[in-house]
């Protein structure tokens, strides 16, 4: 769910708490349609809230909750559009849908609800134990009580935002009264307090959504305005026994970057705020050649200040660093500027705090990342080479991977035996969805060598029945394969199961491209022991076989099935290329540079000649 539409919902007032009108929307469904359950969701990021219902069992009735993948109403709020469905256990999207089992759907009826902007907040739902038709005026009936339930949200934001608008104009009239008082003594001092309020407002906005120290430095530049607005302001980050200067990313000050880092003990006012813990003023040049090195003097006549203001950052653990104000003529810095700065560099130390946390989480889920991604190993008569490229956003390092290594050897001492390769998705993107994926790709390898002759299948329902024993939120997609050389031929042989992943794409000799689209459900702890079933395919010299993850074809705006068309006809075209290098063709052609998941590709090729 867009940000957009889950801060609609928060303004709206609804949680996973009964609300009375919900509710009232709720009975009028069940009361008017005939049926047993009816309720009011709202699908937020990780799950979908039920302001209002009718008939839903427990536990979800207390919790007024359904994780989303309990949701049908999914559907509507994706396509924007009514789904009503007679029979959901015979239909062919819904079919494998846990809700089905949990819930007691069988017929399902729901209509979207939408904001004053037309966006899908969630489904107005009908639900019945049985098969049923719905008339045309039962739907009708439900698309009228959508509507009124979707004016009563709209009714909700609006005041909500009215509210808003109102606690924004009464702070501005406050602001705007200390400036007119300011301006019966002076206009100038006026002015200066236009100028401090709108640094302090600027500074709780802008620096907000930083995402990064380089984003908090860029933002910096343009934070300060006004008459006393300052020639440069620095940002230094401490790092043990230093202090590092953020340099601007998009204006080349090439003085700056001859003093990027400094010892804490160095004669500068910036270290000198970091020793002693406290704001630091230099006025001019002579009480900086009085109280500073000869290099600190250097550094500020290069950089042409006059004037400086060092303000220590303090977070929440401790000092982060020091904000460097100056101003290229002499300037008075007054009690309430001062004052003003000192609250503005509260807002900096932040964001500042934030970028650093981030910093530490990206280099964190990166060393993570990369250690769990498995080192090829060297197969003879078969090609091997895989990709991994993260997220757009750097923490988002979600479960992916891939996995290969050989069997024992059939006899003591003998040549390794068959290949095992698998390509897997853990369902999210987050430190946890890594960690559960770490822990799947070890269970799976264990479930593999425990089970001769090596079936994927067995593995797969193995690993099945240890999810559902442990207590592992593990759910996700993956292929799991074993290929064979044959004994007297330079051909291989594939045998496959597929967890509901996306089709591996075979590349024959003849350039044609099948999908192998043979595959069971996903695995997930709740759906219990399965039995899974696998699938064996002659691979003939000269074939190229590509695993993929969701990533690579599932693109903002894009229709996954033409996506991975395109895959199909590149795999065609660039088929014969070397495996590095098609890997990195199919990477290009799929780039996006908003990409919400981490992609992974793994390629085999069975040469020509043994």
């Amino acid at each position: 769910m867009g940000s957009a539409q889950g801060r609609a919902v928060r303004l709206a007032g609804l949680s996973a708490a009964p609300d009375k009108g919900m509710d009232r929307f709720a009975r009028l469904v069940s009361r008017l349609l005939r049926v047993p359950v009816a309720f009011v969701s709202l699908v937020e990021a990780e799950r979908q809230i039920l302001p209002g219902l009718f008939g839903l069992p427990e536990p979800w009735a207390e919790s007024r909750a359904l994780p989303p993948y309990h949701s049908l109403c999914r559907y509507v709020v994706a396509s924007g559009q009514p789904l009503i469905v007679p029979d959901a256990r015979v239909d062919e999207r819904l079919r494998t849908e846990p809700a089905i089992d949990d819930l007691g759907i069988v017929a399902y009826a729901g209509m979207p609800l939408t904001d004053a902007d037309g966006a899908v907040l969630g489904a107005l739902c009908a639900i019945d134990h049985e098969p049923r038709t719905w008339g045309e005026g039962e739907a009708a009936d439900l698309e009228d009580l959508a509507a009124a339930c979707s004016a009563e949200l709209c009714l909700r934001i609006l005041s909500a935002q009215s509210r808003s608008a109102q606690k924004v104009l009464e702070t501005a009239r406050a602001a705007a009264e200390r400036a007119r008082s300011h301006a019966e003594r002076l206009e100038q001092e006026a002015q200066t307090g236009m100028d401090h309020a709108e640094l302090l407002l600027r500074a709780s906005e802008e620096l907000a959504q930083t995402s990064g120290l380089e984003d908090v430095r860029r933002r910096l530049r343009d934070l300060f305005v006004g008459a006393g607005k300052p020639s440069y302001v620095g940002l230094l980050v401490a790092d043990k026994d230093e202090l590092h200067r953020i340099a601007d990313p998009d204006i080349e000050h090439s003085v700056e970057r001859e003093v990027l880092t400094l010892p804490v003990s160095a004669a500068f006012p910036s270290t000198r705020a970091m020793r002693e813990r406290r704001a630091v003023f230099v006025p001019d040049r002579e009480a900086l050649v009085a109280g500073y090195s000869p290099e600190a003097v250097g550094f500020f006549d290069r950089m042409g200040f006059t004037t400086v203001l060092c303000l220590p950052l303090w977070g929440s653990r401790g000092l982060l660093g020091v904000l460097a104000v100056c101003w290229a003529k002499r300037h008075e810095v007054g009690v309430t500027e001062r004052a003003t700065l000192i609250a503005a560099s509260g807002y900096i130390a932040q964001a500042v705090e934030r970028a650093l946390h981030l910093d530490e989480r990206i280099s964190v889920a990166r060393q993570l990342q990369e250690a769990m991604l498995t080192d090829l190993p060297v197969a003879e008569r078969i090609e091997i080479s895989a990709l991994y490229e993260p997220a757009a956003a750097g923490d988002m390092i979600g479960g992916d991977w891939y996995d290969a290594y050989h069997l024992p050897p059939a006899t003591p001492g003998g040549t390794p035996g068959a290949l095992m390769v698998t390509v897997g998705d853990i369902t999210g993107h987050d430190m946890h969805a890594a960690t559960i994926m770490g822990q799947i790709r070890s269970m799976l390898r264990q479930a593999t060598l425990d089970h001769p002759p090596y079936s994927p299948a067995a593995a797969l329902t193995a690993l099945d029945t240890a999810c559902s024993i442990l207590p592992l939120e593990a759910g996700g997609t993956l292929v799991h394969a074993r290929l064979d050389p044959a004994e007297d031929s330079p051909d291989w042989t594939l045998t496959w199961s597929n967890a509901g992943h996306p089709p591996p794409l075979l590349r024959t000799p003849d350039g044609r491209v099948d999908r192998l689209e043979e595959h069971d459900i996903l695995f997930h702890k709740d759906l219990g022991p399965l039995h899974r079933t696998e699938t064996r395919r002659r691979l003939a010299a000269g074939s190229t076989l590509l695993f993929y993850t969701d990533g690579l074809i599932e693109r903002r705006d894009h229709d996954i099935d033409a996506s991975l068309a395109q895959l199909v006809d590149l795999l065609a075209l660039d088929g014969d290329l070397p495996l590095r290098e098609l890997l990195h063709r199919i990477s290009d052609r799929s780039a996006d540079p908003d990409r919400g998941d981490d992609v992974v590709v793994l390629a085999l090729r069975v040469p020509l000649t043994a």
